[in-house]
């Protein structure tokens, strides 16, 4: 099956939703027979989300600069950890490990990670397919934002396109998987 990367975050938000179905993804990730690759660390969203990947069964590739593994806390438990040397090649690393893109609720470098992965997408440098976990509805004023671009004029309908999003694990992982190129 694929290998899904997925940007959230080391810290665990203030909604037990967040937790919930960071969870539900990483069983219904393994459930599928995905691989999850994501930034290695063992706290915040991105254990659980680890944790719940290997509970279920499933194969998890971690990949962490050097510099971060104390302060991210590295997970040691994973199917494998990646040690890179800074944080363009840990991005370059996890997308040249993964066939589709999910990002969960998360920080500025959630952000950052999602926003330059859709711009390679943009720019033709993968045709890999990305979306977003709209979990408590975290992510609704940003796409409320970004339909504003393409009202404005400074974003296509087709870029805007590009990044799906969906409430539930099920409908996010149904509308990548149509997209993916095995």
């Amino acid at each position: 099956m694929a290998r899904i990367c997925v940007y959230l975050g080391s810290r665990e938000g203030n909604s037990p939703a967040f937790r919930q179905a960071t969870n539900k993804l990483g069983h219904t990730l393994a459930e599928r027979g995905h691989t999850l690759v994501y930034g290695g660390a063992r706290i915040g969203l991105m254990g659980e989300l680890a944790n719940s990947v290997l509970e279920a069964g499933g194969d998890v590739i971690g990949v962490m600069p050097e510099h971060l593994v104390e302060r991210e806390q590295a997970h040691f438990g994973l199917s494998e950890l990646i040690r890179v040397r800074n944080m363009h090649e840990r991005k370059a690393t996890m997308a040249a490990n993964a066939d589709a893109f999910i990002a969960l609720p998360g920080g500025i470098g959630t952000f950052e990670e999602l926003f330059e992965i859709w711009t390679w997408g943009y720019l033709g440098l993968h045709e890999k397919p990305m979306g977003l976990l709209n979990i408590d509805e975290f992510y609704s004023p940003l796409l409320t934002f970004l339909d504003s671009t393409v009202s404005h004029g400074f974003l296509a309908s087709a870029t805007r396109d590009m990044l799906l999003d969906a409430s539930t694990s099920n409908e996010l992982l149904d509308a990548l998987e149509a997209q993916l190129q095995y």
